[in-house]
């Protein structure tokens, strides 16, 4: 076995040296494998971009709701709805506000007004599921792509590494040899984008998996509140029909 890795280690400093660096990587690419690295470095920036864009508004959205929830309660516990979406207005990205207002304007709506047709409870808990539904398809803009470029990246990189293998056969066709530095580029070509798209597919699938875990949370949060919510228009509603 040493044997046989001396005497490969001997023929390879034997071939023309091909260049590990970047660019030089670059110009030993056929057109097909630029085009394959090009794509897979599109899908890294939008990935990127969706990354930090959901890493912001979650993170807006934990500040504001862990500000929102004590300063609405404390507005519901005086029987102040009007105060209480004031409130939640204020904190336009908190996940819980965009819930909890529709709630208190629906529920409000039917005390101002017997005009509008429905049980007000009801009609509550409707407003709140379509707040809920919106929000959650808010919070996960962007998530699936992450989730489809962790799963595809990987298998671009391989349509790369095919076509490296292609271009290292061409080189044995054309240099009428089988020595390395014959295949070496085609070598080189083809695990340059296995390495990409692992590079690119990697951090997607993590990230998915984490985003995935937070609106999860979110949603709990969510439905939460608004069973709380449903909760205190019962007991609101009830004090009312004792006091007629």
């Amino acid at each position: 076995m040493l044997l046989q890795l001396q005497i490969w280690s001997f023929l390879l400093l034997q071939e023309t040296a091909v260049g590990w660096d970047p660019r030089s990587l670059w110009s030993q690419m056929g057109p097909l494998a630029k085009a394959v690295v090009i794509g897979l470095f599109v899908m890294s920036a939008w990935s990127i971009g969706v990354m930090i864009d959901r890493l912001m508004a979650y993170s807006a959205a934990r500040k504001q709701s862990r500000a929102f929830a004590p300063a609405v309660a404390g507005a519901l516990r005086e029987g102040k709805l009007d105060e209480a979406i004031k409130i939640a207005d204020r904190f336009k990205k908190s996940h819980l506000a965009k819930v909890v207002v529709a709630g208190l304007q629906e529920f409000q709506a039917h005390q101002i007004s017997t005009d509008i047709p429905g049980e007000e409870i009801e009609a509550s808990k409707r407003a709140l599921d379509r707040a809920e539904a919106i929000v959650h398809a808010e919070l996960k803009r962007g998530v699936a792509g992450l989730a489809t470029i962790g799963s595809t990246a990987p298998f671009v990189g391989l349509f790369g590494t095919v076509v490296g293998i292609i271009n290292a056969f061409k080189g044995i066709s054309t240099e009428k040899s089988t020595g390395l530095g014959a295949v070496a580029g085609g070598i080189s070509e083809a695990l340059v984008t296995t390495a990409i798209g692992l590079f690119v597919a990697i951090p997607a699938v993590w990230m998915f998996n984490y985003f995935t875990g937070k609106i999860e949370s979110f949603d709990v949060e969510m439905g939460n509140s608004s069973s709380e919510l449903i909760d205190y228009f019962l007991k609101r509603s009830q004090r009312a029909a004792a006091r007629k």
